[in-house]
């Protein structure tokens, strides 16, 4: 649950940055209005320069009002250029009905507004240890870890990466001309390997499981280690880049750029428990957005492109449309 959330985001993200301070803001419970007044104190103080948000809901389930006062405080953050993130969900491409009986096709949010960096799952492929006592030869195999490649995250019974496209805000100016599919908002945006099986160690000590190790996955392992990239990215630049996304866009447009700072996944979807979802494509696809980052490259590219205004143009029009009025309150769950 939670405390297995928690403690995922802030190892994880101090494993990639590891002389980075981190903040731990935690709400009063899962409803959207306390989670929304923990997201808005954290703003309001600017306690960080980077929000990373490993939980969500279909974007159709939050009260429209609470909807709106949320894209407002990403606005705030994003003119005090603090960058957001967030997982897309681990149910593919599909999210709970409001009373949580049965998955239906939608995207989640917050990572469906267009003022977050969405982040995708993938499945990495790398090369295990070679050891001698078992008949390996270490000089005839790449070293252990060595990058071999990705495919979209999907493990069925287990999760999938969530993806797909709103219906509830429009295509972003920085979208246009990269995304396939029509004139709404595509998720995700970017993607991290998010498989259990091929997944992260975490070490817990909560109440009702033996202290120790546990294999983790799931988008919620993508936003955190993102926000590290970019704690790096703000720290070789000397300030805070702020809002990243019409940047990494421009990165995905330029091939040479785009190669240089990304791991392009081709392979695989996030179909998933009957709901039929999209493939992954060369390019951006809703599965894992532009892809997974590949080298040092991309934080110099990030620095480079990244233009103070990015943010008020993304403000401008990002407002979300109305989607009428839940049957009930509106719950997060950790992805």
């Amino acid at each position: 649950g939670w405390a297995e959330e928690i403690s995922l985001d802030v190892l994880w993200a101090h494993a990639i940055a590891p002389g980075a301070n981190i903040e731990l803001v935690l709400a009063k419970s899962n409803a959207d209005v306390d989670i929304l007044s923990a997201t808005k104190w954290a703003v309001d103080h600017h306690v960080g320069d980077i929000i990373s948000q490993s939980f969500g809901e279909n974007e159709s389930c939050m009260d429209p009002v609470l909807l709106a006062t949320q894209h407002q405080v990403f606005a705030d953050a994003t003119a005090k250029n603090i960058t957001i993130f967030a997982s897309t969900g681990d149910e593919g491409a599909g999210q709970f009905t409001c009373d949580g009986s049965s998955l239906v096709k939608a995207v989640s949010t917050p990572a469906v507004d267009p003022l977050v960096t969405a982040v995708g799952g993938t499945e990495l492929h790398a090369a295990n240890y070679c050891l001698v006592s078992l008949g390996c030869t270490p000089s005839a195999n790449p070293l252990p870890g060595t990058y071999e490649g990705e495919i979209v995250w999907n493990e069925p019974g287990i999760g999938a990466s969530g993806g797909g496209f709103s219906v509830l805000f429009d295509e972003p100016s920085y979208q246009e001309g990269t995304i396939h599919g029509g004139k709404q908002r595509g998720v995700a945006d970017v993607s991290y390997n998010a498989a259990v099986f091929h997944g992260v160690l975490t070490y817990l000590n909560i109440p009702g499981l033996p202290a120790g190790m546990y294999l983790f996955g799931g988008t919620s392992a993508g936003s955190p280690q993102w926000s590290a990239i970019l704690a790096i990215a703000d720290q070789k630049a000397g300030y805070a880049l702020g809002f990243i996304n019409q940047a990494l866009y421009h990165i995905g447009q330029a091939p040479p750029h785009y190669s240089a700072s990304f791991f392009d996944v081709t392979s695989g979807n996030n179909s998933f428990d009957g709901v039929v979802g999209f493939s992954a494509a060369s390019g951006w696809d809703p599965p894992t957005g532009l892809g997974s980052p590949s080298t040092g490259q991309l934080v110099n590219y990030l620095i480079q492109f990244v233009s103070p205004g990015d943010g008020t143009s993304a403000i401008a029009g990002s407002k979300p449309h109305t989607n009428g009025n839940p049957s009930a309150p509106g719950h997060q769950k950790p992805h």
